[in-house]
């Protein structure tokens, strides 16, 4: 769906972890997470695999962190660059951006926020696709048994496989995820997964079959040894649901699409985290972004919650989906939510 930086270039310096497992591995996970209020603070995934920490990406700063928390925001969608925390595939990961990412966890946990790790690459790394002879599957495989490894089991952080998966069928990505899950509960993990589908893991395109066999379809056969995994989905309100255009000319479609998700997920008795949505800032769009949020927390049985796209302290403020604080002036959207949290301060009543 939305699109954003070019990124895929030869990475800089190697060097081996040295982080102790010990100082990184806490407290068990709680029970399963209801009713998140989410906010995708972007920034680790900007620019080049290579880029110099501060000049080419950054992650989430305290102030960002805490301004969020204080708006009631329950949850931090983190994402990160593949290729920057393992710059060589099947080796270990860089040890000066492992410990930024832990240290932004660790930044968001203290802040009492649930945070969604998310490696934001679209099923690739390098720009080439897992599963192709750049990339094999054994790879994207490796990668999650040492992300898991990291994390295993400290409360309140949860696994995103992969931001939106595309070109790439559903059957070849269920491969893929269903490989990296099992890798993950062999460390003794037993977080919270979130499984995407492919086709951008769009819930408007969920019941297509953009690359043959629709995920409705495909991703019912999700194998996970500890039944602890829920979908994670994408929905835009613009023309082509991209998030790409500055209108919302598609949010009843849009709105739409999740009811009849939510039905899809009813029936078969599965969950789902609504991991990026968004609108701009025109007031005619306002009234679809509060009820998008409204129809997920009023659905507690199949919905964890949602995590809007996005903030961060590098967007600029001509960017229109944006609701990082402006001169310390809340955006449109941020004042929507703001609103919905008050309505609903018991979230998934």
């Amino acid at each position: 769906m939305k699109k954003h930086h070019a990124w895929f270039s030869a990475a800089g310096k190697r060097a081996l972890m040295a982080l102790s497992a010990a100082a990184l591995l806490a407290q068990p996970v709680s029970a399963n997470p209801a009713c998140l209020r989410g906010i995708n603070l972007a920034g680790a995934e900007f620019g080049h695999p290579g880029d110099a920490f501060g000049k080419g990406y950054i992650y989430p700063s305290a102030k960002t962190i805490a301004y969020f928390a204080a708006k009631g925001f329950s949850a931090v969608r983190l994402p990160f660059l593949w290729e920057r925390l393992q710059p060589n595939l099947y080796r270990g990961f860089n040890a000066a951006e492992a410990k930024r990412l832990v240290q932004s966890v660790d930044a968001m946990r203290a802040k009492g926020m649930v945070v969604i790790i998310d490696p934001h690459n679209y099923a690739r790394y390098n720009g080439q696709l897992i599963g192709s002879d750049a990339v094999p599957q054994s790879a994207f495989t490796d990668f999650w048994r040492r992300l898991a490894a990291l994390f295993a089991n400290r409360e309140g952080v949860i696994f995103g496989l992969m931001n939106e998966p595309y070109e790439i069928s559903a059957e070849n990505w269920l491969s893929a995820a269903n490989s990296a899950i099992g890798a993950i509960r062999q460390t003794g993990a037993g977080n919270l997964v979130l499984v995407p589908g492919t086709a951008w893991s769009g819930v408007h395109s969920w019941f297509a079959g953009d690359y043959g066999t629709p995920n409705a379809s495909v991703m019912l056969d999700v194998a996970d040894p500890a039944s602890n995994f829920a979908y994670e989905v994408h929905q835009y309100l613009d023309a082509d649901f991209s998030g790409k255009n500055d209108e919302c000319s598609r949010a009843a479609d849009a709105v739409k699409a999740v009811g009849d998700f939510s039905d899809w997920l009813r029936s078969h008795k599965r969950r789902a985290f609504l991991g990026e949505f968004a609108t701009p800032l025109a007031a005619a769009c306002q009234p679809a972004l509060a009820q998008m949020v409204a129809m997920v927390e009023q659905a507690p049985d199949v919905w964890l919650g949602s995590s809007y796209w996005a903030a961060g302290d590098w967007w600029k403020p001509d960017e229109p989906l944006n609701i990082q604080p402006v001169e310390g002036r809340d955006r449109p959207q941020m004042q929507t939510l703001s609103e919905v949290f008050k309505a609903r301060p018991a979230c998934g009543g």
